[in-house]
């Protein structure tokens, strides 16, 4: 589990070069896919200011193809063995480049549909340009799956309450926030989050956010399971 961040960073930097990498699987998107659908280990493409991403990562993963109709509107089909271990983070990307303290607003919107089995969660995965800090934002999980770290208690930030983890993978900070309930919908002010890490807790300087990514976390989803983006945005100022 501690490695899967260094990992994912790693696949995220390797996407564009492998694009055209092996096919995992042999299974198709669905027929609402009208601009773009891959069923590539690494494929991804850009739509509307935002970056997609397939993601396979993990070790013992299985078949898994991403759609998209827009860079807000896309889903995955999910078939990972129930075994333990992160398989994938299928996700889209909006670059920001920003400093915490030039930023005037982060935000984003989120409209979800996802099972009622299988292990995942439905997360923010925020990053500042050196790769040094990731701050996570949980809004939905189900079955065996926790965060990195150790509890940091609760607090009520950006429009939601969180339980917070801290810890590290080995090559960078992990900062966790867990929704307290699950939630398919719903607005996220992501900049008080960030300047209470910076301004309250002092766990990193002002650092310049680099990656604003919202995806699925997949564990298993044995028999093939449905995680929709039914609408995405993410807004800065």
């Amino acid at each position: 589990m501690a490695s899967r961040t260094l990992s994912r960073v790693a696949k995220a930097l390797l996407a564009p070069a492998l694009a055209l990498g092996a096919t995992i699987g042999l299974a198709s998107a669905p027929a609402s896919a009208a601009v773009w659908n891959s069923c590539d280990q690494w494929g991804n493409t850009s739509l509307n200011g935002y970056t997609l991403y397939n993601n396979i990562w993990g070790s013992g993963a299985g078949s898994q193809c991403v759609w998209a109709n827009s860079g807000t509107n896309w889903g995955v089909w999910a078939d990972h063995p129930n075994t333990g271990g992160i398989k994938s983070y299928p996700n889209s990307k909006k670059v920001i480049n920003k400093s915490i303290d030039s930023l005037r607003s982060l935000s984003s919107n989120y409209n979800v549909s996802v099972p009622s089995s299988g292990a995942y969660n439905s997360s923010y995965d925020v990053w500042d340009t050196d790769y040094d800090y990731e701050i996570m934002l949980w809004v939905n999980y189900n079955g065996a799956v926790g965060p990195i770290g150790t509890s940091q208690g609760s607090v009520t930030l950006g429009g939601h309450t969180w339980n917070v983890y801290k810890g590290s993978n080995g090559s960078n900070e992990v900062f966790s926030f867990l929704r307290t309930s699950d939630s398919n919908s719903g607005t996220v002010n992501i900049l008080p989050i960030l300047k209470w890490i910076k301004d309250t807790k002092r766990w990193m300087g002002n650092e310049t956010i680099g990656d604003v990514q919202f995806g699925y976390e997949v564990t298993s989803s044995s028999g093939g399971l449905n995680f929709t983006t039914n609408n995405l945005t993410v807004s800065s100022s």
